[in-house]
């Protein structure tokens, strides 16, 4: 199967990397060719196995079965500043991109068989008691809400030529980047703890579970509509539950917290939501789907991302 991972912003979006050759989409790259698939990027940088945004513009989606979309700059990047500018950027990593790959689909005169794209939790309103499944509710109560449903509707593609996934992830573990990565030398240096009341809760899933959840979703037909990509365990775990057992599989201490001014100040009261709260959602129809998770437990899944 040919598949097209759009892997970071179009031209004058001002997006930056993240997607086809960034954390996730590098491991979800990798496990595609694993698999016996061919797998081209949707870049602005040029290079092998690459086309650029401007070509797909101007000439239209390339021949393939499958799109996969896991663009968008990172949000809780420590080196930007929480401004408009970075707003828009934030918006147009993942709604532009978005928006182009659908209409070049809704365009194609032979479309995709499966078109996924890949979205986030901040679509349920944080809550330290509510359980979310995908046919909960959410969407228009804060910046994240608002954008993660713009994200999805301008994914949408009329009619039925191509099965449509929505994947909608929580926090992905893994060594090689995401939060795990940002983690490590605090806690290493027995600087690590619980963030705020430590109760929020802390929806999650391991890398190799996120690419394989994409992987299962570009194969199997019969899967469509909303996925939540989070472990079966993430409904249970709040952030104080997260940091013990990284300074378990660390083996260093886990005790020193981090006051939610402090996260306020530096993320911004905006930003710091994701970071100060949380919600408790599950992976039910993702279960339903078939898909069988390699990590469904948080102690085992950080021993391996750590390893």
């Amino acid at each position: 199967m040919r598949v097209l991972v759009g892997e970071c912003g179009a031209r004058g979006t001002g997006a930056g990397p993240g997607g086809g050759t960034g954390f996730v989409g590098g491991a979800v790259t990798q496990l595609l060719r694993s698999r016996g698939h061919e797998v081209t990027h949707l870049s602005r940088r040029p290079g092998p196995g690459r086309i650029s945004w401007d070509e797909l513009a101007r000439c239209g989606l390339p021949p393939c079965e499958a799109v996969l979309n896991v663009a968008g700059e990172n949000v809780l990047n420590p080196f930007r500043r929480w401004d408009d500018s970075f707003r828009r950027e934030v918006v147009a990593s993942r709604v532009e991109t978005t928006k182009a790959l659908a209409k070049a689909i809704a365009e194609a005169d032979r479309p995709p068989r499966a078109w996924v794209v890949v979205t986030g939790v901040g679509y349920y309103r944080p809550s330290p008691t509510a359980k979310y499944t995908e046919e909960s509710p959410g969407g228009d109560f804060d910046f994240f809400s608002r954008l993660v449903t713009a994200w999805e509707a301008a994914a949408k593609i009329p009619g039925d030529r191509t099965r449509q996934v929505v994947v909608r992830s929580g926090v992905v573990l893994g060594r090689a980047g995401g939060l795990l990565s940002q983690l490590l030398w605090p806690f290493w240096l027995g600087l690590g703890g619980p963030v705020g009341t430590g109760l929020q809760p802390f929806p999650w899933i391991h890398a190799r579970d996120a690419a394989g959840l994409l992987c299962h979703a570009l194969e199997t037909e019969g899967v469509h509509g909303v996925l939540n990509g989070v472990s079966p365990a993430s409904p249970a775990t709040c952030n104080a539950d997260f940091a013990r057992a990284l300074g378990v599989a660390l083996g260093r201490p886990a005790w020193l917290p981090l006051p939610a001014w402090t996260v306020r100040g530096v993320l911004g009261p905006e930003r710091a939501v994701l970071v100060l709260e949380g919600q408790r959602v599950e992976p039910r129809r993702t279960l339903e789907s078939g898909y069988r998770f390699q990590f469904p437990e948080l102690p085992a899944a950080l021993r391996d991302a750590l390893s």
